[in-house]
């Protein structure tokens, strides 16, 4: 009995597609890794921004500070400006000035919490301003 000559390429029907589809399973998890990847990245940079955002606000409460000669300002008023969104304010941003007067120094606390983060633990930004004593 003779076989029929196309009875080899039988065996072989579909391996291809199945190569294909395979390939293409490969390509598509590597894509949504990607994508993944790039979604992180755009978290860390909105967090990078408001660290920045926090130390400029710290920074001209330090300048305020050093223009006036004093450590004691008005906590409220530098809250309701880092919540400002028009002045480069922060998410549901705090401020806290502790200040001694003895030793000139005070400590600014300016915490926020970004709407994109799951935990409850807002970040925290601290600088003390030592300023020197009056001549």
């Amino acid at each position: 009995m003779k076989r029929p000559a196309n009875s080899s390429r039988r065996g072989h029907a579909g391996v291809a597609l199945l190569e294909v589809l395979i390939s293409v399973l490969l390509f598509s998890l590597g894509v949504l890794g990607l994508i993944g990847l790039q979604a992180r990245a755009i978290n860390l940079s909105i967090d990078a921004e408001d660290r920045n955002r926090a130390a400029l606000i710290a920074n001209d409460i330090a300048a305020t500070m050093w223009t006036t000669r004093t450590v004691s300002l008005n906590a409220a008023t530098w809250t309701a400006r880092a919540r400002n969104p028009q002045a480069g304010g922060l998410p549901d941003a705090n401020v806290a000035i502790t200040s001694d007067a003895t030793t000139n120094t005070a400590d600014i606390v300016i915490t926020w919490r970004p709407p994109q983060r799951a935990t409850d633990e807002p970040s925290r930004l601290t600088t003390r301003v030592t300023l020197p004593p009056s001549p």
